[in-house]
């Protein structure tokens, strides 16, 4: 039976999201020697409301928290609404982390006409976009990743 939310040619989303986390990893530790932690836990809330978060990924030292997301367009070519969602929830977790760590969102890089969702993601949401964020777009085919958000030129 075929999953129309199923990524063509994967044993599951999960796995995708999981093999793309840890590739996501070893090109940010190859380039920058920082090694990140999978599963990082860091108590969120507003107030003196705070509860345990489990980022995709994170570090004490440096204090860094990332959320990953393996996302690519829709099939029809239609904006991505659920994800874009998504991505603003990452947001608001972000927000409500501590102020102390820098805050990364690593993105696939996937194209359509050109634009990348993560581009898509900035011009559409921008508006959602905390400081001290920086969203990193990782293009698996070559092993690399760049950063995005904020600009680097």
């Amino acid at each position: 039976m075929e999953n129309n939310y199923q990524r063509p040619g994967s044993i599951s989303n999960a796995h995708v999201g999981r093999d793309f986390e840890e590739r996501a990893r070893q090109i940010y530790f190859d380039r920058t020697r920082i090694m990140l932690e999978p599963n990082f836990s860091v108590p969120i809330g507003t107030s003196g409301m705070k509860k345990p978060h489990n980022f995709d990924m994170g570090s004490e030292k440096p204090p860094i928290l990332v959320e990953c997301k393996s996302y690519t367009w829709t099939s029809g070519g239609n904006s991505p609404s659920a994800k874009i969602r998504a991505l603003n929830e990452v947001m608001l977790f972000f927000s409500l982390a501590p102020r102390r760590y820098k805050k990364m969102l690593f993105v696939l890089k996937h194209l359509r006409k050109d634009v990348s969702l993560a581009t898509h993601y900035i011009k559409t949401q921008g508006h959602l976009i905390g400081r001290n964020i920086e969203i990193w777009e990782f293009d698996l085919d070559n092993n690399d990743c760049a950063r995005v958000f904020p600009n680097s030129n």
